[in-house]
């Protein structure tokens, strides 16, 4: 049962870098046109070996630059210089098997259709006509309705607010200083956009943070915002307001 859970493990990765990082995609679609174009070729069993192995490399790297990168987003809260060299070195990695890759293709493809003579040129002749532009016409289409999906979803917004100002003095001259109205929740706001900030992979949906004045003065900063949004409010699919939280300690029951 281990031994197989560790399969399921494995596959969960490559199925996260693939939803995840578009390099992953790319080559993973490269990969796969590759090795149809050397099976419709018939190259030798050598070359294709060799394509193989070199495409394994870069998948394999590929999957390693995407567990550093997120687990220097875990262990890091700011910007810092190290882990920047640590993703920049992970890249720079998949880049120099990127090139070798492109190097070996060439080499490998150029000799075998120079050794495959006549039975390349009988191979590529068997192939129906259609079935390239077919090929290249699924794969433009689903880049195009990928794009246009990310496209609409990057530009509707899901909005946190919270209000930085309170009454100040209240009849009779109490002061009033705000400390959980509203700054406990303008602490939350900040915290939230820090948690967003370090999420992967990142949402879908542009997430906006907002903090309002002048609301304890009448809704004055809210009502501001309505009228000269910075995001189109019929593409704003919701509005979360941190209003003050809970100072009481930690709680058993929601």
């Amino acid at each position: 049962m281990r031994f197989w859970r560790s399969f399921n493990h494995a596959f969960a990765g490559i199925m996260y870098a693939a939803r995840t990082q578009p390099n992953m995609r790319a080559h993973l679609l490269i990969s796969l046109l590759v090795i149809l174009a050397a099976l419709i070729l018939r190259l030798g069993r050598d070359y294709v070996v060799d394509l193989v192995i070199i495409i394994a490399v870069v998948l394999a790297l590929e999957g390693l630059n995407t567990a550093v990168e997120s687990i220097v987003d875990l262990l890091t809260v700011t910007h810092h210089p190290l882990a920047k060299t640590a993703k920049d070195a992970a890249a720079g990695a998949v880049l120099i098997a990127s090139i070798a890759a492109v190097v070996v293709g060439y080499l490998v493809f150029y000799q075998g259709l120079i050794n495959g003579g006549q039975r390349v040129y009988e191979a590529v002749a068997s192939v129906p006509s259609n079935i390239a532009f077919v090929v290249l016409a699924a794969v433009a289409i689903g880049r195009h309705f990928y794009a246009i999906d990310w496209a609409i979803l990057s530009v509707i917004a899901l909005t946190h607010t919270a209000h930085w100002d309170h009454l100040g003095r209240g009849p009779g001259g109490a002061i009033f200083h705000g400390a959980v109205d509203n700054a406990t929740g303008v602490a939350g706001l900040l915290m939230l956009a820090q948690s967003f900030s370090r999420t992967r992979p990142p949402p879908d949906r542009s997430i906006v943070f907002i903090a309002f004045t002048a609301q304890e003065s009448g809704l004055l900063g809210s009502e501001f915002y309505v009228e000269n949004p910075l995001f189109p409010l019929r593409r704003t699919v919701g509005v979360l307001n941190l209003d003050g939280l809970r100072i009481g300690g930690r709680t058993r029951d929601v």
